[in-house]
């Protein structure tokens, strides 16, 4: 559980607004299980919304061919006159109580391979670590890694840098789909064993194919399930995704999800997404209120990560609500067995178990009318003949019963805790 800066500041954020924005995690979220503080994509350029000119681009770097944040843009990288990195910035993060991650793609920076500088603590240059038949076909920055000696000395660099300022959590870019690299996953996962720190890896983008995810459940802790997703109900485009598309794929990986292993739904796109999002104009999200209640329940109730993206000094009390309430957070953080059980056209039906004989059934309303759900508890193959029931976002207490009545409007959805 955490905070990305991706939708709402795109490749742009600084340091001001990073620590404006943890500020606000720190007091508001994280009494709530909210954590980690993570830069999106960008840190490194110092000109960031030429990318699409890599012509143009600047790009920060050390003796060793590895990106530094920009100066200019995170001030406190510069101690008695060098670049230190985020070391600065990462004790500034911990000492909140938080934990602190940045956004990589993967690779080594072409340019540190035109100038072939070399890689720390190795006799190892930068041309003998590229890859340069392997870019990123959509990032411009790096070029890919051979799986060599090289290229791991190359790795064991940059996560010992990383290391070195206090990363709790790196998301790769460019490595779980399109193209898929599980040589360079691998390595990562070897670099950051070696760093002796606890680092979560989250592997994107996607759509990452459920085929391989044995492939990936020993080295990645997170892994996208789906291209980016942004605040559409529906999108006639393939890309972004939207709400009404993450429930089949939802479907497809939730028996993936157990402790230190979380198919990931990507970020939440609710609240501002402002000054400079990475998808459209600065906006309130486009999802409506019962919209946003659904995306957070079936991302409870699929366990995904659950990582907001809101610019988080302009929360508002409804987007608070959405992102304080314990019971929904706990489905999340604690339950298990969580599975779809039913979907009958457009009516999707979710359970999963928590403690004590607890269990929990979400009804998600995908029609754009009112559904009127009519069920017996077995139906949704829940063991107890009858039970109590009480609706986790209204609190609202219902009696004892052998089955589910009600009618749900459109785009909307209930989470009930059943007690047997």
């Amino acid at each position: 559980m955490g905070w990305n800066s991706w939708d709402a500041y795109g490749l742009t954020i600084t340091e001001p607004q990073f620590r404006d924005n943890v500020s606000i995690l720190a007091k508001t979220l994280k009494p709530f299980g909210w954590q980690y503080a993570v830069i999106d994509e960008g840190w490194f350029l110092k000109n960031p919304k030429d990318l699409k000119s890599p012509e143009k681009v600047v790009y920060e770097l050390d003796a060793y061919g590895r990106y530094n944040p920009v100066p200019e843009r995170f001030p406190s990288a510069m101690i008695d006159g060098k670049n230190q990195g985020f070391r600065a910035l990462g004790d500034y993060v911990h000492a909140q109580g938080l934990k602190f991650g940045i956004h990589i793609v993967r690779g080594i920076p072409r340019e540190s391979v035109s100038r072939n500088m070399p890689v720390a603590n190795s006799r190892f240059h930068a041309q003998d670590v590229a890859d340069t038949t392997d870019p990123c076909p959509w990032d411009p920055t790096n070029w890919g890694v051979r799986d060599t000696p090289a290229g791991q000395a190359w790795y064991d660099s940059l996560l010992a840098q990383y290391a070195g300022w206090g990363v709790d959590f790196i998301k790769v870019d460019c490595i779980s789909d399109h193209p898929y690299k599980p040589t360079e996953i691998r390595m990562i996962h070897k670099a950051i064993l070696k760093t002796g720190r606890p680092i979560v890896l989250s592997l994107s983008p996607g759509p990452t194919s459920p085929g391989i995810a044995q492939e990936l459940l020993p080295y990645a802790q997170m892994w996208r399930i789906s291209d980016d997703i942004w605040d559409y109900w529906k999108n006639v485009r393939h890309a972004p995704r939207s709400l009404h598309d993450q429930f089949e794929l939802a479907a497809a990986w939730s028996p993936y999800a157990h402790a230190g292993q979380w198919p990931d739904a990507d970020m939440l796109p609710l609240g501002y997404l402002d000054p400079e999002p990475g998808d459209g104009e600065a906006r309130q999200t486009r999802l409506t209120q019962s919209e946003q209640r659904m995306m957070i329940t079936l991302w409870a109730i699929m366990r995904s990560p659950l990582i907001v993206g809101a610019n988080l000094t302009r929360l508002d009390e409804w987007t608070v609500s959405l992102l304080t309430n314990r019971d929904v957070l706990n489905v999340n953080q604690y339950a298990h067995d969580q599975r779809q059980v039913a979907r009958e056209g457009n009516t999707v039906a979710w359970t999963a178990a928590g403690k004590n004989g607890v269990r929990y059934l979400a009804l998600f309303n995908l029609n754009d009318r009112d559904k009127t759900i009519s069920r017996t508890y077995a139906f949704y193959n829940l063991p107890s003949e009858t039970y109590s029931s009480r609706e986790l976002w209204s609190n609202e207490d219902r009696e004892r019963s052998s089955s589910i009545n009600l009618t749900l409007a459109p785009h909307s959805c209930v989470l009930l805790e059943l007690k047997p």
